[in-house]
Formats: C-alpha cells, sequence, structure tokens
C-alpha cells in the first residue's frame, strides 16, 4: 500500500489541492481578487517577506546555530519556495483573506522560477550546482492544472449555485475531502519510511521548528507595523509558514540525484530538512489559526 503511494504521490498531492481550490473557488468571485490588487498593498507586504525576508531568516539561523551543511542548505532551499497548497486551506480555516493567500501562492510560485535560483546561488553558492535551472514547465502545469483551473471552476459553479448557504456547504464538502486526502498522505508518507527523526541530533530539529515559527513571526510584523486588517495578516502570516515543500523536493531531486547503494550526507541532510519542515509547520500554525477564528468572531460580519 505505501508503495502504491509512493509511486503516486503526484497524484495525491495534485487531487488534494484541486478539491481545496475547487471548494474555496465557490465561496470567492472576481471581485475579491480585483480588490487583493487594487489595494496591493498586504500582497506586496506579503511577497517581500516570503521572497527576501524568510530567506534572510534562514540564513542568520544557519549563522547562529552552526547547522550540517546538508540541513542548512535545506533550510535555505525551503525558505526559497513558494506558499504551498495547504497555506490556503489554513487561511480558510483561519477565516484570513483566502483571496489574498490564493493570489500569494499564484504568484510568487510564478515569481520563484526566477527568484529561488537567485537566492540559492546568492546564499548557499558554494553548495548550488552550476548547471542547475528550476522545472518550468512542472511548476506551469502544478499552477494550471492543481490550482488556476480547478479554482475557476469552483467560482463558475459557486455562481450557479447562487447562494451563500449553497456555496458554502460546497466549500465544506471539498475541503473536508482534501482533509482526508492530506490524511492519506501524511500516512503515506510515515508509512514509506521517508523520514527518519532519530537519524539526526536535537539541533537541526530545533532550528526545523524555529524556522517554521519564525516565518509566522515575520508574516506578521510587517502588516501589524502597518495596520493591515487581521484578515490580511492572517494570510500572510500562513502563506510565509507553510511553504511549498513539494517543489522543495523535486529540486533536491535534480540538484542532488540519488546514487544506489552510494552514501550522501549532504543529500540527506537536505532531503530530512525539506520533509520535516512539511510536517511541522502544519502542527505550529495551529496555533495562529486557532487565534485569528477567536479574533474574527469579534469583527463585525462580513469584514
Amino acid at each position: 500500500m505505501f508503495e502504491f503511494y509512493v509511486r503516486h504521490e503526484w497524484w495525491f498531492a495534485a487531487v488534494q489541492l484541486a478539491l481545496a481550490m475547487l471548494g474555496m473557488g465557490a465561496t470567492l468571485n472576481v471581485a475579491d481578487f480585483v480588490g487583493v490588487f487594487r489595494r496591493p498593498r498586504a500582497f506586496v507586504t506579503g511577497a517581500l517577506v516570503q521572497i527576501i525576508g524568510t530567506p534572510l531568516l534562514a540564513l542568520a539561523l544557519n549563522a547562529a546555530l552552526g547547522l550540517p551543511p546538508g540541513i542548512a542548505f535545506g533550510l535555505l532551499l525551503v525558505s526559497a519556495m513558494p506558499g504551498g497548497a495547504m497555506s490556503n486551506v489554513a487561511t480558510y480555516f483561519a477565516k484570513g483573506s483566502v483571496a489574498l493567500s490564493i493570489a500569494l501562492t499564484a504568484v510568487i510560485t510564478l515569481a520563484c522560477i526566477a527568484t529561488t535560483p537567485l537566492v540559492l546561488r546568492l546564499l548557499a553558492g558554494d553548495v548550488l550546482r552550476a548547471d542547475f535551472v528550476m522545472p518550468v514547465g512542472a511548476i506551469a502545469i502544478d499552477i494550471a492544472v492543481c490550482l488556476l483551473v480547478p479554482l475557476l471552476l469552483g467560482m463558475a459553479i459557486g455562481t450557479l449555485l447562487g447562494s451563500t448557504a449553497r456555496r458554502g456547504a460546497m466549500a465544506r464538502w471539498c475541503i473536508r475531502l482534501s482533509l482526508t486526502v492530506v490524511l492519506c498522505i501524511a500516512i503515506g508518507s510515515a508509512g514509506a519510511g521517508r523520514l527518519q527523526v532519530g537519524a539526526e541530533s536535537q539541533m537541526p530539529l530545533v532550528a526545523i521548528a524555529l524556522l517554521a515559527v519564525l516565518c509566522q513571526v515575520a508574516g506578521t510584523a510587517p502588516g501589524l507595523l502597518l495596520g493591515l486588517p487581521r484578515a490580511e495578516l492572517a494570510a500572510i502570516a500562513i502563506e510565509n509558514s507553510i511553504r511549498n515543500t513539494n517543489l522543495a523536493l523535486l529540486l533536491k531531486a535534480s540538484l542532488f540525484p540519488v546514487t544506489p547503494g552510494v552514501a550522501d550526507p549532504l543529500a540527506d541532510g537536505v532531503l530530512f530538512a525539506a520533509l520535516l519542515y512539511a510536517g511541522l509547520s502544519g502542527p505550529l500554525s495551529i496555533p495562529l489559526i486557532l487565534g485569528h477564528r477567536w479574533l474574527a468572531r469579534g469583527e463585525p460580519v462580513g469584514e
């Protein structure tokens, strides 16, 4: 069963994201996205935090903690990733600005074709292969097939359903199905033995967890200083914390291809960092999500 998951891992991730986008699309309309770009302060803040702020955080952690090369590069690789699919779902549960979250996911994922190689060359050029290129085709397919098409389809179905109650019911069922697939992914990853926590010392574990928490802080602090609304603060903080580790794993495979029977501590460290960040960033975001849900109870309806 676990071998089946490993062989079809991309499809599990694709179905999970498509279901989430389909459901959230039912609750959104074009005006929601127009509003994001008509008042771009929150979008620009979120983009700058992701592209510049978080890689600098990872660099500072590496310098302060003296991490092994594989873990250090793994943290930089994760920090150079755009927000992941689950950030949109988490923002929905946090009663944040879902339109802002989706806009950041889509635009920063496209931008990472240029920004990720630049960040890695500037901050970890001694490790990066000279012939490294981003998998542009795979990224474009992920965005189109898994994000944009289901989102637009959900928006169209939501328009046909009409009433807010019907749109909300569709969103809830799609999100529930999406979370069911997430559970399958968690079970499949654990059962396939892809993450051997006992193989590493405590310091890398602390560093990876610390990066996830600091990403939340870095995503919240600038917005607070700018006086952004709570819903936008939630979207930026969650988007900055829950990263696209699937893309990080894809790049790890490109940068450090596995040679059967040959040990590669650097590649193993990068894999460990990416997988553990994926496993920790979601649970560590739960207090943030619950906090925003609690704060949202005091807001006027429709704010």
